[in-house]
């Protein structure tokens, strides 16, 4: 991807590149489905946590028009979205286009998917950094470790790296996070997980961001995981796998125990908001997210 910041660059542009990133993880074979867990009423005065959608769900009809998008996911009822790494391509300008349609959907976003330039100091983090602001964004997160991470001295460098970046972005009033995939769940030389290093050797404010789906898949238990790290678990990606269709589930049809693990992200993972994300299923994008959206109601009693 060219995180380039050209200030020529137009709206046609962002959406053909967005359009153009593939799905990250195809189907794995056979087991049964875990069917719904039942709806869990929530009384009166409970706090409310957002329930957004990560727009990589539906990266291919924000590659036709980004507005009209929107527009379906605020009328399907999500409350937050969260932009992937084409949003760096934007101008100045244009973000505040995009944060006029937001407001006037009443969506909010909350936080980001960045390259690693994103964390770059000089003018790459700068441009960040004023788009995040100008999208009344809480996150810039890190969708992944650049390739050539290896090694437990090469992810302590990344640390470090992002350590610098948390000091470097909260005279903007803005935090910093790493969003895990399943290779984070491999275990290093010193029998460390990959993630289990990032947490130790990161500050207590940086966000530990949960994809859950590819926790299930590694074999790893994600309600464990927010337990062991109190405070950071601050958003998730609610992405379910079953071992029979893969990431192909919607919400709610594979084997994550939805209950227990918000129940864990709201008590003790220091929850803020939640993200349904979809890899793909057997409908059209935008009928996924609704679907999804409708699964999670029907799970929690609430939008």
């Amino acid at each position: 991807m060219n995180n380039s910041c050209s200030p020529s660059f137009s709206r046609r542009t962002f959406l053909a590149i967005s359009g153009a990133i593939p799905a990250a993880f195809a189907a794995r074979a056979s087991a049964a489905e875990t069917s719904r867990e039942p709806a869990v009423p929530q009384p009166a005065g409970a706090k409310q946590y957002p329930i957004g959608l990560e727009l990589y769900s539906v990266r291919d009809e924000l590659a036709r028009d980004l507005a009209a998008t929107l527009r379906a996911v605020a009328q399907d009822g999500y409350q937050v979205v969260e932009f992937y790494a084409p949003y760096f391509q934007w101008t100045p300008p244009y973000a505040k286009e995009v944060r006029a349609q937001l407001d006037d959907l009443g969506l909010r976003c909350y936080s980001t998917h960045n390259g690693f330039a994103s964390f770059a100091p000089g003018k790459h983090m700068a441009h960040a950094i004023e788009l995040n602001q100008i999208l009344g964004t809480r996150y810039i997160v890190l969708a992944s470790a650049p390739g050539s991470t290896r090694g437990v001295e090469g992810w302590k460098r990344l640390c470090d790296h992002l350590t610098t970046a948390v000091e470097e972005l909260k005279p903007h009033g803005l935090g910093a996070g790493y969003h895990n995939h399943q290779a984070e769940w491999a275990r290093l030389g010193n029998g460390q997980r990959i993630l289990e290093l990032v947490a130790a050797n990161t500050p207590k404010d940086f966000v530990l961001q949960l994809d859950v789906g590819t926790c299930e898949e590694a074999g790893a238990d994600p309600v464990a995981w927010v337990k062991a790290n109190p405070g950071r678990i601050k958003v998730m990606h609610l992405k379910d796998w079953a071992p029979s269709k893969g990431y192909r589930v919607l919400f709610g049809e594979g084997v994550t125990p939805w209950r227990k693990l918000i129940a864990a992200a709201e008590s003790v993972g220091g929850a803020e908001y939640f993200l349904i994300e979809q890899e793909g299923s057997r409908f059209p994008e935008l009928e996924t997210a609704k679907r999804c959206l409708e699964n999670w109601r029907a799970m929690f009693g609430r939008a």
